[in-house]
């Protein structure tokens, strides 16, 4: 099977997060949350993935490497495709056109999921959702009786259906897949001002293609920062069990209450960190609490109380007690 990952949007909801990393590479627990959702699903599904088809936009020669790697890691072989206007989800698949053959499962890479991916890969497809109390802010799904999917509604104004579309989806023939994204493509038909993945997915269904649900158990939106520090508290109590505080942390007159992830030589001085703590690589705090937060790689922070924060990369805080944001190569003082 082929893993299809649309990864090229511009993350504008996560500004500042997102101005110098793409929303996908935004680590989260530890890890870009690209890997961690690829990571997951290698680790839920029961079977063999043979290929990863990145769609990106202009993210550099060293972040592609970065991404082939993550297929690698797994066993599957990695494809680069770039997506250069921000056209919609259907016009963003078919960028991976080449790779659009047999079974293709698409999940895009603002989310973390726990799901049930133990099904029957004989069916035509399946669309995971999960259960949403106030479903109209998503594509919701409608079902016959026997439980097949019947429409695709897209935010009602008016009760439909609570099952919200989670971004996941499974199609056995691939080939028709890319034939309907085509057809949407070459006739200019677009919904909202873009290409739309269920429009293609309607086509395929007029013809004879059954979906069926899929049951997403958890599904954690990253597109932004409260949403963001909520995934990353989600994600860490995922991880309790294999959470460590590495060997390269100097930690001095401080407490580190988990579960919390400390990357490699993090340095920790009169402080105390956690719970529900990202730290990244070569970070610095010094005399500072800080709680359910996520700090980058190469940042210090200093006599600050933090608290749902989230600061990037190569930054510096000095301050008091705070909700912050703040963005890479940032330095702020009080």
């Amino acid at each position: 099977m082929k893993l299809i990952i649309p990864m090229a949007g511009r993350g504008s909801r996560l500004r500042p997060h997102t101005l110098v990393t793409p929303k996908p590479l935004v680590p989260i627990a530890g890890k870009p949350i690209v890997q961690k959702l690829i990571e997951d699903f290698a680790k839920d599904y029961h079977g063999k993935i043979d290929e990863i088809a990145f769609i990106i936009g202009d993210f550099g020669a060293e972040v592609e490497a970065a991404l082939l790697d993550v297929a690698k890691a797994i066993g599957a072989e990695g494809k680069i495709y770039h997506q250069t206007e921000p056209l919609g989800t259907a016009h963003a698949i078919y960028c991976a056109e080449p790779s659009l053959t047999g079974p293709v499962m698409i999940a895009f890479a603002d989310m973390l999921f726990r799901a049930d991916f133990t099904f029957d890969k004989d069916v035509d497809g399946i669309i995971w959702a999960q259960k949403v109390p106030d479903p109209s802010a998503y594509g919701v799904l409608k079902l016959d009786a026997e439980g097949f999917i019947t429409d695709f509604v897209e935010k009602p104004t008016e009760f439909v259906s609570d099952l919200a579309i989670a971004g996941i989806y499974y199609v056995k023939d691939g080939d028709a897949l890319r034939n309907e994204l085509k057809y949407l493509l070459d006739n200019g038909i677009k919904e909202k001002g873009e290409f739309q993945l269920t429009n293609a997915l309607e086509n395929l269904k007029a013809k004879g293609t059954k979906f069926i649900p899929g049951e997403v158990k958890e599904w954690l939106d990253c597109g932004n920062k409260p949403a963001f520090i909520s995934a990353n508290k989600r994600a860490l109590e995922w991880m309790v069990n294999e959470l460590n505080v590495p060997e390269s942390t100097k930690s001095e007159n401080s407490l580190i209450i988990q579960p919390c992830f400390i990357g490699e030589h993090v340095k920790i001085t009169n402080s105390i960190v956690g719970p529900y703590v990202t730290l990244g690589n070569n970070v610095t705090i010094v005399n500072s609490v800080i709680k359910n937060s996520v700090i980058g790689d190469k940042t210090a922070v200093r006599e600050a109380l933090l608290k749902d924060s989230m600061i990037s990369t190569h930054a510096s805080y000095n301050g008091d007690f705070k909700n912050v944001s703040l963005g890479d190569y940032t330095k702020y003082e009080e």
